[in-house]
């Protein structure tokens, strides 16, 4: 049969008490020398008796090593605790500030949007209206300044778009010229080429004895033959000659 369930509570019986701490206190310590053997952690264990009898162990016997890092730890662990304190403090007193910052803004909004001004005296009210006389001047300002900037804008584009269309209109009055220049040359040759045949005489010549090949009756007939034939400067003098 197993053990039933230990009752946690002080042992009344004196010798009880006596051997259940003897034996609890062996297998601790037997314990903590397993815990640093097996984990290679640093241990340290004390423990008084009733009596006021010290026992402890600590690993490779540096218990004051061991007790000095502790007092880091714990001093420096309440530290750090006294410090999230404090912030914790500082921030509930910021979180404070900002919320009633939040609900001023808001009831002044709720008054530039003539909502909820059951609560304005009549001083309030004419400082809200200076107020708003204000806010409105700066806006007209801002928006005339804009205005300005704006047609400022677009005259300087407008500028640029002329200047623009004078380099493209010049362009083509360039070119122009260039198709001008050079169809120009072929116009004048061939103007040359038709006054020089309208230039030339024509000769009438007759009476010639047929060819090889005519017909006898038009020969003998003895009617002329007159043909029409543009001939150049120097038959024409040979023949008058």
């Amino acid at each position: 049969m197993g053990r039933g369930k230990v009752v946690l509570q002080r042992i009344e019986n004196k010798i009880s008490r006596q051997v259940t701490f003897a034996k609890r206190r062996n297998g601790l310590l037997k314990k903590a020398y397993e815990l640093s053997i097996l984990c290679d952690a640093e241990v340290a264990l004390i423990i008084f008796s009733t009596k006021g009898k010290l026992y402890e162990y600590a690993t490779d016997s540096c218990m004051d090593k061991i007790l000095e890092r502790y007092e880091r730890y714990s001093y420096a662990e309440k530290v750090l605790i006294s410090a999230e304190s404090d912030t914790q403090g500082n921030w509930c007193h910021e979180y404070r500030k900002l919320k009633a910052k939040v609900e001023t803004i808001q009831k002044c909004q709720k008054h530039l949007m003539g909502e909820d001004l059951e609560s304005l005296n009549l001083k309030e009210l004419q400082q809200l209206e200076q107020q708003l006389e204000n806010s409105l001047k700066h806006i007209r300002s801002r928006k005339s300044q804009l205005m300005l900037e704006s047609i400022n804008e677009l005259q300087r584009k407008e500028k640029s778009l002329q200047e623009e269309n004078k380099l493209v209109e010049k362009q083509k009055v360039q070119k122009q010229q260039v198709q001008w220049d050079q169809t120009q040359p072929q116009t004048s040759s061939s103007s040359s080429s038709f006054m020089m045949r309208e230039a030339l005489p024509t000769t009438n010549i007759s009476n010639y004895p047929a060819a090889a090949g005519e017909r006898i009756e038009d020969v003998a007939a003895g009617q002329p033959q007159h043909v029409r034939i543009g001939l150049p400067p120097w038959m024409l003098s040979h023949i008058n000659g």
